[in-house]
């Protein structure tokens, strides 16, 4: 059960059609979701309509709809904040900035391969290349990110289309593993066992008195956790993209287009070298 405006929700069933993952709602089991509701879902109208077969009654007048451990005008704050930002249409993206910034990591992208294959794989060009390379990939990153957020389109499809352009394609990773870990990692920022991003690395990254207790604590047990989820991520892999054959033969694509300019490289350093 959750909370959404005070209003009390079952998800036990609905959890494993969630579009976000299960995950993502049993992290705020028995606790109030609004904010995360809010922050998720662009159009919450027909949301809703989902919402109405699984609703089954209303916290009580003088139960708080937030946890004892969370300040009630901090949130307060917070909502008007949003608000403010919604009116004044800071959320809108630019679509000529996301066009641009498309544009360029592929410019860069196919710099990198063209700067070796004309000036040769001698010291300088190689770096050169690798400079391309390495800034279009953090870049590509950088873009998937926004597209995971549907924060390029106003539809959800275009964003998940051009997502898997740009990650499965182009840097070679399923965005349905992407998303699954990063809609986590947003629907509990750094809380300790629910973001995956501060579980993966919980001995380098313990900010804070409380979290430095707790993994000082129990080491072996979090070793066991990060085992866990590394054991999961590896075959949670293979076994979505045995359902999902499109999004596997994109990935094999990169490695194909990778090995493919590796070979013609090859082949142009026998020929220079056939000169000398």
């Amino acid at each position: 059960w959750l909370v959404i405006d005070r209003k009390v929700y079952d998800v036990s069933k609905f959890s494993k059609q969630h579009p976000g993952g299960s995950r993502v709602l049993s992290h705020y089991a028995g606790q109030d979701a609004t904010d995360a509701f809010v922050a998720f879902h662009n159009d919450k109208s027909l949301v809703k309509k989902y919402l109405k077969s699984l609703l089954i009654g209303e916290l009580a007048p003088d139960q708080p709809s937030f946890e004892s451990n969370k300040k009630k005008s901090l949130l307060e704050d917070f909502r008007e904040l949003r608000c403010t930002i919604e009116k004044m249409g800071l959320l809108r993206p630019n679509y000529l900035f996301f066009f641009l910034i498309f544009l360029h990591l592929l410019v860069l992208d196919a710099a990198s391969w063209l700067v070796v294959w004309y000036f040769g794989i001698s010291l300088v060009p190689f770096l050169v290349g690798i400079a391309f390379f390495t800034i279009a990939q953090i870049q590509m990153g950088w873009f998937q990110h926004d597209l995971g957020h549907f924060s390029v389109f106003r539809k959800p499809k275009w964003n998940r289309l051009l997502q898997i352009l740009v990650i499965n394609v182009l840097k070679g990773l399923p965005a349905s593993w992407w998303n699954h870990l990063h809609n986590q990692h947003h629907a509990k920022p750094n809380c300790f066992r629910k973001d995956p991003d501060l579980n993966m690395h919980p001995l380098l990254f313990s900010l804070g008195k409380k979290l430095s207790v707790e993994v000082s604590m129990g080491m072996a047990g979090e070793a066991k956790i990060c085992l866990q989820l590394a054991h999961y991520n590896v075959f949670s892999f293979f076994s979505l993209e045995k359902r999902r054959r499109s999004s596997c033969l994109t990935i094999i694509s990169t490695s194909i287009s990778s090995v493919t300019v590796y070979i013609l490289l090859l082949n142009q350093e026998e020929k220079v070298v056939g000169k000398h």
